[in-house]
């Protein structure tokens, strides 16, 4: 590696980093004021949160923001060789802007890399850990009510069965108003009703009271059958019927997939949910090389504002692409796109736009 390609990596690198430091620790402390007063009614402690949720939680919130970190820690460093003319003396000397690209490039993949095994492998484990802390402590009341005492499930559990309970306490592992639902195509066969139920772990078996039992035997026929008490088993648990909203980022990539073939083949609705999830894992390594160099062919051309005006432009872009991409995962949620495309468009477009301008960069 030459001098040049040394100097540019050194000065990518440590502003990545001293930004990275910087915004984390930032981060940390105003999250840490603002939840100071509910970890402390729990029986925790502030350092009790340092230790045991706040690494994690920053190994989260470093990794969801990498590539908008990299695109302004770029912009900023690079604005900042422009106006000290330090672009111009390089392509003086003979060197083209093509090759100046290189440097860029190779930081690039080393951060790429680097976030593609912590989203596969390093993260999943991280949010096991902050979801531990923060479901105990963390939680507001009316939070913690919610999610212990009065979770609602409704869920597809195979191509043709579904479970519905109005309130499940899964600290007690007592149930409200169960019913199942067994259907022949669009026809329904049997459904169970029942008022309340527990959950038993030594049966693997769901023990309903109060139930009523019905058959249908044709449209004008059907049998229905009373019980005090009745056990059902199914092929989930209460647990795993729960719409838990962080299951898909607590698995590695493996675990993942494995998870979603398995959803697949239940019929579950919710199953674009993970996909989305298990794309973005690979979508958002990949966009750092393309803000990498969309950040490089706008700041390192000198502009009337300076660094100002490059900054301005850089973090409106970045604030541009974060929409984007929440508005295509949105739109993929609700069955208007695939994951793969919601995943991969922002990409797509951005790299058309850096493309268009890298080129007309270059000419220039």
């Amino acid at each position: 590696m030459k001098i040049i390609d040394k100097y540019i990596a050194r000065n990518f690198i440590g502003t990545f980093f001293f930004m990275v430091l910087i915004l984390s620790s930032i981060a940390i402390i105003i999250d840490l004021s603002q939840k100071l007063d509910r970890i402390n009614s729990t029986g925790s402690s502030a350092w009790e949160a340092l230790i045991q949720f706040y690494p994690f939680w920053a190994i989260w919130i470093i990794n969801t923001f990498l590539p908008v970190a990299v695109f302004i820690s770029v912009i900023y460093f690079t604005s900042r060789l422009t106006a000290q003319t330090e672009i111009v003396a390089i392509q003086a000397g003979g060197i083209s802007f093509f090759r100046i690209t290189r440097p860029y490039i190779i930081v690039a993949s080393l951060l790429a890399f680097t976030a593609m095994m912590v989203n596969n492998i390093v993260l999943p484990w991280a949010n096991v850990k902050k979801n531990a802390y923060q479901y105990v402590h963390l939680l507001s009341n009316g939070d913690r009510e919610s999610y212990y005492k009065r979770q609602i499930i409704s869920s597809q559990i195979s191509k043709n069965e579904y479970v519905f309970v109005e309130s499940y306490d899964r600290t007690e592992k007592l149930g409200n108003t169960f019913t199942y639902q067994r259907f022949d195509s669009i026809t329904m066969k049997e459904q169970i009703l029942a008022s309340s139920f527990d959950w038993s772990d030594e049966d693997s078996a769901y023990l309903l009271r109060n139930v009523h039992q019905r058959y249908i035997i044709n449209p004008q026929k059907d049998s229905i059958f009373y019980f005090p008490e009745k056990k059902l088993k199914l092929s989930v648990t209460p647990d795993e019927l729960l719409p838990e909203g962080y299951v898909a980022e607590t698995m590695n990539s493996f675990e993942l997939q494995r998870f979603i073939d398995s959803q697949k083949s239940k019929g579950s609705a919710n199953v674009v949910v993970y996909e989305n999830e298990l794309h973005a894992r690979i979508s958002s390594p990949f966009s750092t090389f393309i803000l990498t160099i969309l950040a490089l062919s706008l700041s390192s051309k000198k502009r009337r504002g300076g660094i100002g005006i490059n900054l301005a432009v850089g973090v409106t872009l970045a604030f541009v692409y974060i929409f984007f991409s929440q508005v295509s995962k949105t739109f993929s949620e609700q069955g208007y796109m695939s994951s793969f495309a919601a995943t991969w468009i922002p990409n797509v477009v951005f790299g058309f736009l850096t493309l268009w301008l890298y080129f007309k960069r270059a000419k220039s």
